[in-house]
């Protein structure tokens, strides 16, 4: 699988000292390395943002990175576009769009279920450094997949292998296997004063 296939990936910076070791590559990285379940949460904007960042990161080290959207999909946005000119980077839109705009939920769940399907193959595979699981909240909130399954994933991958998820109501059983949380609180936001979603910022 290649960026092709879908695209994406968005800002964040990199840190750390420079030296031979920086450019080691994701051989190097994976060794005595533990994988982190990290999840983005919260009513707030900026969990796929944050997401984002965390994978243009891992690129800058020479790392492996999959992303699996589960809800956009109906509008190609900035970070879509971006993908496609990245190595290195699986990058799989599988989602219809918002569900509650949804005219088939029938239609979504199997979006959903086979979202999830490549996800936790991706997971188990081990090919890839940080999996990406953006937006997979609501489709654990409309039963599309089960808590369980997400969580017996997370606990069966590989010893390297970081996940990170996104989305509001991150369910409890989730927030405690996670070992960082950051939940994303909305103070102001633009679209209360009427303004619509703006190139660039929003998508």
């Amino acid at each position: 699988m290649s960026a092709d296939q879908g695209a994406g990936a968005g800002a964040g910076g990199a840190g750390g000292a420079g030296g031979a070791a920086d450019t080691a590559g994701a051989g190097a990285a994976t060794a005595g390395r533990k994988g982190l379940v990290v999840v983005y949460t919260g009513h707030g904007k900026g969990k796929t943002t944050a997401a984002l960042g965390m994978v243009f990161r891992a690129l800058g080290r020479g790392m492996r990175v999959a992303v699996v959207q589960f809800i956009k999909g109906k509008w190609k946005t900035g970070e879509r576009l971006f993908a496609e000119t990245l190595p290195g980077l699986t990058f799989l839109v599988m989602g219809r769009g918002f569900t509650w705009e949804s005219d088939d939920l029938s239609r979504d769940k199997a979006a959903a279920r086979a979202a999830f399907q490549e996800a936790a193959a991706l997971i188990a595979g081990g090919e890839h450094d940080i999996v990406v699981l953006d937006e997979i909240t609501y489709a654990l909130h409309y039963g599309f997949v089960a808590e369980e399954e997400l969580l017996e994933a997370l606990r069966a991958r590989p010893a390297h292998v970081h996940v990170v998820i996104t989305g509001r109501n991150a369910p409890d059983a989730l927030v405690a296997l996670a070992d960082l949380v950051t939940e994303m609180k909305s103070v102001k936001h633009p679209f209360e004063q009427g303004m619509k979603a703006q190139i660039g910022v929003d998508f």
